[in-house]
């Protein structure tokens, strides 16, 4: 019983984790249609027959690991804080670090062949997770409610918060698997959304949840079928944009690590 009660504490003492496993998948798998030879031969180097999908959800997974990373120093690498009127740039990261740090961080790691294996796949599985992270606005935070993980809400009829119905209640709730999504995402997304919606660019991201996260907050604490239908939209937007994303950064960085280098003519 000490120990049920012990895991219990953990689990509500913890963030909620961003978009849950089915929206890490989507991710994963929308991304996986997008990338580049470089990108593909890259993550099949470092994780063999593990796709995008499989990775997305691991450093979740991980968090009920007693190891201190990831019962500590891995927390805030899932985040971002950026206060109302205010940039990236402006704020900057945090001693421990954030989602942004995280991201270059792991990014160098994965993409140099000097590093030991199993640190690529641990840092490839990081910026996999981390791009999907950072489309779901409430892990840009605005510093005054944990990522609306304070803001108390019934979903449903269910106890619960904000930050949750956002990371699983929405995109659950319509029982489809992450295959499911992620053809009728793209088969949705027009032309000119798939190429606006597929920036490298992490400040860009940042910039675009700031934007929507404003439209995410309830007028009451009685969430249901309004709501759900009021969001639906958004919500199936930023999913197909954190998989872009995805395969935009990924494409990125394989592609600046894989160039050849110049090769300097004699004097």
């Amino acid at each position: 019983m000490r120990v049920l009660w012990g895991v219990l504490a953990l689990i509500v003492a913890q963030p909620v984790w961003a978009w849950g496993q089915t929206g890490h998948r989507v991710t994963g798998a929308i991304a996986d249609r997008y990338l580049g030879p470089k990108a593909r031969a890259g993550v099949e180097e470092i994780l063999g027959k593990e796709g995008l999908a499989e990775a997305a959800p691991w450093p979740d997974f991980m968090r009920s690991s007693p190891d201190p990373f990831w019962q500590k120093a891995s927390t805030p690498l899932h985040y971002v804080t950026i206060p109302d009127g205010k940039t990236y740039q402006q704020v900057g990261a945090p001693p421990q670090g954030d989602a942004i740090t995280a991201l270059k961080q792991f990014s160098a790691i994965a993409t140099d062949p000097t590093a030991p294996l199993v640190e690529r796949q641990k840092a490839l599985r990081f910026v996999i997770h981390i791009v999907g992270d950072l489309s779901q606005p409430l892990h840009v935070g605005n510093g005054t409610d944990r990522g609306g993980n304070d803001v108390k809400v019934n979903f449903f009829g269910e106890a619960t918060n904000l930050h949750s119905v956002w990371d699983s209640g929405l995109v659950d709730r319509q029982q489809l698997s992450y295959r499911e999504w992620t053809d009728w995402l793209l088969a949705a997304a027009t032309p000119g959304q798939l190429r606006d919606w597929s920036s490298p660019d992490p400040l860009s991201w940042l910039a675009d949840s700031v934007a929507e996260r404003q439209h995410l907050y309830p007028s009451g604490s009685e969430l249901g079928y309004a709501y759900a239908f009021e969001q639906d939209a958004r919500m199936r937007r930023q999913l197909t944009k954190g998989g872009l994303r995805l395969a935009a950064y990924l494409n990125a960085i394989f592609d600046a690590a894989m160039k050849p280098e110049t090769v300097k003519p004699k004097p």
